[in-house]
């Protein structure tokens, strides 16, 4: 059924595209019994979904955000992808290329709580990398920190993350080395701010929430 048919029913699209994404990202057995136990012990935990978002990278690997969400509410953008056990996993259709062959599963250590994403995709970094500036200013902001940003400051163990965007003000938080790094301040506001308002207009300045006075081996300049 072609999903361009103005005809075809909501349940009946959605059915479908359920289907043409089956196979692009799984959770195992061990993982999809965990992930029902925990569903099922919300409320209206029937009409859960689980949503799993890529929200930046930390070294040569993505972050993640895992959370219940209602399914009668996902966003318009929200790829769904039946995973069996009654279970639906909604990625957003801007990350649905960034876990094809992603795997959710228990951790290999039985001692070790949670969950575990194995991706084999891995972000694309670097001053060369191609940016997607089409979505909204948190989204493009979490953009450039992950491909322009983190990649240049992971030499010095650190990496910055975003907090808040108020208004034309980005807030960051900034870990590893740059946490009580004696430069921080001048890798925010020469480096991370310098950078976002070359590539975003609406972004006019940078604010540190860092608590340095709790950093340990700070990388120093």
């Amino acid at each position: 059924m072609a999903l361009s048919d103005p005809m075809a029913p909501a349940d009946a699209v959605r059915e479908s595209m359920m289907e043409t994404r089956r196979e692009t990202f799984d959770v195992t057995p061990a993982a999809l019994e965990k992930v029902v136990e925990l569903r099922d012990s919300e409320v209206d935990g029937d009409q859960l979904a689980l949503r799993i978002e890529v929200t930046g990278a930390q070294g040569v690997d993505y972050t993640y955000d895992l959370a219940f969400e209602l399914l009668a509410e996902a966003d318009a953008a929200d790829v769904p992808f039946a995973v069996g056990g009654g279970l639906t996993v909604l990625i957003p259709d801007r990350d649905v290329g960034k876990l094809d062959g992603a795997s959710l599963d228990l951790p290999s250590n039985p001692n070790q709580p949670g969950l575990v994403l194995r991706n084999p995709n891995r972000p694309d970094l670097g001053p060369n990398a191609q940016l997607d500036l089409d979505g909204s200013v948190e989204d493009n902001v979490r953009e450039v920190l992950t491909k322009r940003i983190n990649p240049s400051i992971a030499a010095h163990g650190g990496f910055a993350e975003l907090v808040s965007v108020e208004g034309d003000t980005v807030v960051v938080k900034l870990g590893g080395g740059c946490q009580g790094c004696g430069m921080a301040n001048a890798t925010v506001t020469a480096g991370i701010e310098r950078t976002l308002r070359e590539l975003i207009p609406e972004v006019e300045r940078v604010v540190d929430l860092t608590d340095h006075a709790s950093g340990e081996n700070p990388y120093f300049t």
